[in-house]
């Protein structure tokens, strides 16, 4: 089996949805993971962080973060906390994360940088 494209996320959020739009319309084969139907485990969340760091895939601008209580909020200090939060509630890691066939990763999306990152690693 080929290595594919992955984008992680979740089905019902707007920028995944722009997303998704982008990548069919520009003929790029992919395969979605949303963390709410096909999990999200720590060795696949410790990767991400690897690749990033906690704060960048932590939302906090997002619903999810402005929900949590003010002590749970305070209580997010390093690595260790942001990953056990996000492992309970993947919704609150930024969105989309897409990974190319050779296990680069990007964050977010805007039409610029997914088109430059696609002409990179096609």
């Amino acid at each position: 089996m080929t290595a594919q494209w992955v984008m992680y996320g979740i089905k019902n959020c707007d920028t995944i949805k722009k997303a998704r739009r982008y990548l069919e319309t520009a003929g790029v084969d992919y395969r979605f993971h949303d963390y709410r139907s096909d999990g999200l485990d720590a060795a696949l969340l410790q990767g991400f962080i690897d690749q990033f760091n906690w704060q960048d895939l932590l939302n906090t601008r997002g619903t999810t973060w402005r929900k949590l209580p003010e002590t749970a909020r305070a209580s997010i200090k390093d690595a260790d906390s942001a990953s056990q939060l996000m492992l309970a509630q993947p919704a609150i890691i930024k969105r989309p994360l897409l990974c190319a066939p050779d296990g680069s990763m990007l964050l977010g999306f805007s039409e610029s940088t997914y088109h430059a990152f696609i002409q990179e690693k096609s």
